[in-house]
């Protein structure tokens, strides 16, 4: 497949990743081609159980029909851990508002003093969950679905790892100690005209498992500057990659871009699959064959970072940075920086 030529995205079947080595390897390599050349797939025979998702999305439901007093019981803003409900144009993607309204749930960890160094040991500590009187057992349930989609994404990481020649388990062991993952249970309205549900933007992390709903709206850009939309499969994951990736394997691996816009209401339950916040993103061992393919390819050796929020009041295009982060931490707090640029001042200023 050319780079620039996809105009659908794959589907692929993970159920051989528990067959035999020769039927892995086979997988792993599939699965590294697609993310090479598109950097999105619908995964199935992934082995989560549907009655999971759908207690997933008739929590989302119930939630998002609650009143906005009963919401802001979890007010995100209330949080310097940067957790909880937040309503509709409250996150900036790329300086303009996302039309959406969403519940951000991270793994927990003891919190660290507000003032500790780095600052990004600031984002560990609770999430803040609402009563169960108002919302029954969706603590327990978010806590079953972050466990599963983890178990889910660790072994994607494990293909891989194969695929880029490297041990299955190199990749699981850069994840340390106090791996930090996100839940994003998402409530998108009708589109307005000139706005987006989530504007177009490269994932931070690592790797994402969405439960993208029956309803379309996911929209994934293809090298040539196309927009593709993403078929609703009640039954599949979209898995995409995030800038770690891109940065670890040289940009052998990309971040697309990939954006929201929808004529309904529309539901969609994301899982962001992240290290510790110590992790370094250092380069990948990998073979020179990887090196020359990047060097082969203008879209690959060329592509960027998403900017922040003063390279790109300079100039510097959306996604176009040069600038890469040290450690997964220092990621994610650049990302909240330019995200929630007043959340960020009101408990850091």
């Amino acid at each position: 497949m050319a780079p620039d030529s996809f105009t659908t995205i794959p589907t692929i079947d993970l159920g051989p990743m528990h067959g035999s080595p020769e039927q892995r390897s086979a997988l792993a390599s599939e699965v590294c081609d697609v993310c090479h050349d598109v950097g999105f797939f619908i995964a199935v025979g992934h082995g989560v159980e549907r009655a999971l998702v759908d207690r997933v999305f008739e929590t989302m439901r119930q939630f998002f029909a609650l009143p906005d007093e009963q919401k802001l019981l979890i007010d995100k803003r209330a949080s310097r851990h940067f957790r909880g409900w937040e309503a509709e144009g409250s996150e900036l993607t790329n300086n303009r508002p996302d039309i959406r309204q969403q519940i951000d749930l991270w793994t927990e960890w003891p919190e660290r003093a507000i003032d500790v160094e780095p600052p990004e040991l600031r984002l560990l500590g609770p999430n803040q969950w609402l009563p169960d009187a108002v919302l029954p057992g969706h603590r327990e349930l978010v806590v079953e679905w972050m466990i599963r989609l983890g178990i889910l994404a660790n072994d994607i990481l494990g293909l891989l790892s194969i695929g880029l020649g490297l041990e299955e388990e190199h990749l699981l062991r850069f994840f340390g100690d106090e791996p930090m993952s996100l839940t994003k249970l998402i409530s998108y309205p009708p589109t307005p005209p000139g706005g987006a549900g989530v504007n177009a933007h490269h994932d931070t992390g690592f790797l994402t498992v969405l439960a993208a709903g029956e309803t379309p709206g996911l929209q994934v850009e293809n090298h040539a500057g196309g927009w593709i939309g993403v078929p609703p499969n009640p039954d599949g994951f979209v898995i995409n990659l995030g800038e770690m990736l891109q940065a670890m394997t040289g940009n052998y691996f990309v971040a697309t871009p990939h954006r929201v816009i929808t004529r309904e209401p529309r539901l969609s339950a994301g899982y962001f699959h992240g290290p510790s916040l110590d992790a370094r993103l250092d380069p990948l061992p990998l073979d020179r064959r990887f090196t020359d393919a990047v060097a082969a390819s203008p879209h690959h050796a060329a592509a960027g970072f998403m900017a922040g929020r003063a390279e790109t009041e300079s100039g510097v295009g959306d996604m176009a940075s040069t600038h890469r982060a040290g450690t997964y931490g220092e990621q994610l707090w650049n990302y909240f920086a330019r995200s929630y640029p007043d959340n960020m001042a009101r408990h850091y200023s």
